[in-house]
């Protein structure tokens, strides 16, 4: 392992020339904002209940959040009672133009309804998107060479700062929110690779909770009421403390291996180094 003179980072020596960091300048020198907030926040237990999951409305209370909810906004990113078509997945699309904040009940009986949430992206580590290459084959027919697709990878770091709006409906869960946002993206990477979280901010102190895959997002919503600061949702990695192999490609896999064996292969000439010096020095005293 070799150990950075300007950081806590370390890595394997033989990725040490691959590796580049920017930490040579003073402390304080990044991102004020960034590193208020990260020494600000908290993550709390995915097993904990939020206060808002205690709350069970009926269709006439879900009316009145509703008209509630779109009093309070500045932007045509109503919710409504559903009267149209819903999309695949739970995620439907935008109408074009401004959405009404009307709705019908009597077009409604099971009490779902549509809104907008805006979900932040926060990725520390590059995604992977598709990268087709056309490459030509040996075989010619008539009507030319034929070619014949290659599928490839290209990793990304997504922009800082990334938000997207998603038009979903009351009952799309968490893990729809997340094939969703890779979707629009195109990232190819295992959703359970990432995990979205509710940020909300209490007491000049930052809160992160991972949603379960079940919760609804919407519904999160319209219970917080529009402001940020009281309800928002984050994307990132899903750090679990455990690794899920499962999440990788056979590729990876195979070059974890290779990682490993080297290092076992290392470690057992340093120990066969160690013990034949010290047959030499055992024998050199007989």
């Amino acid at each position: 392992l070799s150990p950075s003179t300007d950081c806590s980072f370390t890595c394997h020596y033989r990725c040490r020339a691959l590796v580049r960091l920017d930490c040579s300048g003073p402390p304080g020198a990044g991102n004020e904002d960034d590193g208020t907030e990260q020494a600000l926040e908290k993550d709390t237990n995915v097993d904990e209940p939020s206060e808002w999951e205690k709350t069970e409305l009926d269709q006439a209370q879900v009316e009145q959040r509703i008209k509630e909810y779109n009093s309070q906004i500045n932007s045509n990113l109503f919710m409504s009672l559903v009267r149209g078509q819903r999309g695949a997945r739970g995620v439907t699309v935008p109408c074009p133009g401004p959405a009404h904040p009307s709705f019908d009940v009597s077009q409604n009986k099971d009490g779902s309804y549509t809104g907008f949430i805006k979900v932040q992206l926060k990725l520390v580590r590059p995604v992977s998107v598709p990268a087709t290459k056309r490459v030509p084959t040996l075989q010619t027919g008539r009507m030319g060479p034929r070619t014949q697709g290659v599928k490839r990878r290209t990793s990304f770091y997504l922009p800082k700062g990334t938000v997207k709006h998603l038009h979903i409906l009351s009952h799309t869960r968490a893990s729809e929110v997340i094939d969703a946002l890779l979707r629009k993206f195109t990232v190819v990477d295992n959703p359970r690779k990432f995990a979205l979280f509710e940020r909300s901010e209490k007491d000049e102190q930052v809160y992160l909770r991972k949603l379960a895959d079940e919760e609804q997002p919407l519904r999160l919503r319209l219970l917080a009421g529009p402001s940020e600061k009281v309800l928002s949702f984050v994307l990132k990695e899903n750090e679990t403390g455990e690794v899920n192999w499962d999440a990788f490609t056979l590729p990876e896999l195979h070059n974890f291996l290779r990682i490993l064996q080297r290092e076992e292969e290392e470690h057992v000439r340093r120990l066969q180094h160690r013990y034949a010096h010290c047959r030499q020095k055992m024998q050199e005293a007989l």
